[in-house]
C-alpha cells in the first residue's frame, strides 16, 4: 500500500540548489504515490530563496512556501512547516543537495515495518574535519546522556509519523533531539544509513562554534527526558545534599565552639568560631539547599497545573475504544 507523505525542508539561503531539488523530489515521490507534498520554509533568507519558492511553487502544484519575517532557526522552520502538512508521513531533509531524495522509498519502507522515527545515518561523510569532528563527539556524548543511540543525530533526513510531531514539542535549537524526545514519549525509533553526497553550493552553517550551544541543549534534553514529570527528584536531591552538607558543618562548628569555650581546646591556638570559614560554608549550603527544595516544589505545582490541561502520556493504540460515556 502507497504512503502518502508531506516532505518538509528547512530553506535559509539555498537560492542555488531548490530547483535542482525539487526535480529530485519530484523524479523519487511520482513513482511511490500520487499523493505526496513538499512544504519550504524560508528561514529569514537574505538572496532570492522566496522568489525561487514562489516559482517552484508555480510549477509543481505539490509544493507549498511558508517565508518567515526573520531568521528564527532551523526548529522553528520544522514546526512551521510540519503545522502545514496533510498526510501522516512527514519527512525531513535539508536543501542543501548533500540529501539524496532516492532514498525517500527506504525510509517509507522502514515506517512500514513499524517504526515511528526513522533516522538517517551519513555513514560516509563527504564533510570536512572541523564538521565531521564535533558531530562524533556531540553524537556520542548524546548516546551516553539520554541513552537513544543513534549513529548521526544531527542528520536532518529523517522520517516520522505525524502523531510524533503532534506530542513532541521542539524549540531553540532541540531540532536534533526529536528522536530522543520521541522515545521519552514511547515512540520506536530506528536508523538507516543514507547517501551523503558533497556540498555544491553555499557553505555549511555548523561546525566548532556550535557544540558549546549543543551541550546546553543536552543538559535541557536530559533533564526533560528523565525529570519532566518529576522536577523535585533532581532539584529537591540536589537541595538536600547542600541541606546535609550545611547542617554538617553548622554540628562540626558548634561541637567546635563548646570544646573551645570549655578550654579542651586551647583558645591562644585556636581561632574563634567566627574567623572559620567553614561556618560561612555551611551557612551557604543551607540557603542553596533551601532556595533549591523551594524551587522543586514550585517546579511540581507548575507540572501539577499543566498536567491538568494536557497528557503526561502518550497512547499508541486502543482496542473496542467506545469514547467516553454521554453524559
Amino acid at each position: 500500500m502507497a504512503l502518502a507523505f508531506s516532505i518538509v525542508v528547512p530553506v535559509f539561503n539555498e537560492q542555488d540548489s531548490l530547483a535542482t531539488l525539487m526535480d529530485e523530489i519530484a523524479t523519487a515521490a511520482r513513482p511511490l504515490t500520487a499523493d505526496w507534498e513538499v512544504v519550504l520554509v524560508d528561514d529569514g533568507s537574505t538572496d532570492q530563496s522566496w522568489s525561487k519558492i514562489e516559482q517552484l511553487a508555480g510549477e509543481y502544484p505539490q509544493v507549498r512556501g511558508v517565508q518567515f519575517r526573520r531568521n528564527f532557526g532551523k526548529a522553528a522552520a520544522l514546526t512551521a512547516g510540519v503545522a502545514m502538512t496533510r498526510f501522516p508521513i512527514v519527512i525531513t531533509m535539508d536543501a542543501d543537495l548533500q540529501d539524496d531524495p532516492r532514498e525517500i522509498p527506504r525510509f517509507l519502507e522502514k515506517l512500514d515495518e513499524g517504526l515511528d522515527v526513522v533516522s538517517g545515518w551519513k555513514q560516509v561523510r563527504n564533510d570536512p574535519l572541523d564538521k565531521t569532528l564535533p558531530s562524533k563527539v556531540f553524537n556520542y556524548l548524546v548516546g551516553r546522556v539520554t541513552g537513544v543511540k543513534l549513529q548521526d543525530h544531527n542528520c536532518g533526513f529523517k522520517a516520522y509519523r505525524r502523531e510524533v510531531f503532534d506530542e513532541v514539542r521542539i524549540y531553540g535549537e532541540l531540532h536534533r533531539f526529536v528522536p530522543v524526545l520521541a522515545a521519552s514519549h514511547g515512540f520506536r525509533i530506528g536508523e538507516i544509513s543514507v547517501q551523503h553526497r558533497a556540498r555544491q553550493h553555499g557553505r555549511s552553517k555548523y561546525g566548532w562554534r556550535r557544540i558549546y550551544r549543543g551541550l546546553l541543549d543536552l543538559l535541557t534534553v536530559a533533564f526533560l527526558t528523565n525529570y519532566r514529570q518529576r522536577p523535585q527528584h533532581l532539584i529537591g536531591v540536589l537541595g538536600g545534599v547542600c541541606l546535609l552538607v550545611g547542617l554538617f558543618g553548622l554540628g562540626a562548628m558548634a561541637g567546635y565552639w563548646v570544646l573551645r569555650e570549655w578550654q579542651v581546646l586551647d583558645p591562644e591556638v585556636w581561632s574563634p568560631l567566627h574567623q572559620r570559614p567553614v561556618v560561612l560554608y555551611a551557612l551557604g549550603g543551607l540557603l542553596l539547599g533551601s532556595q533549591l527544595l523551594s524551587m522543586g516544589l514550585l517546579a511540581e505545582l507548575i507540572i501539577a497545573q499543566s498536567s491538568n490541561k494536557a497528557h503526561t502520556y502518550s497512547v499508541r493504540q486502543t482496542t473496542n475504544h467506545l469514547g467516553a460515556p454521554k453524559q
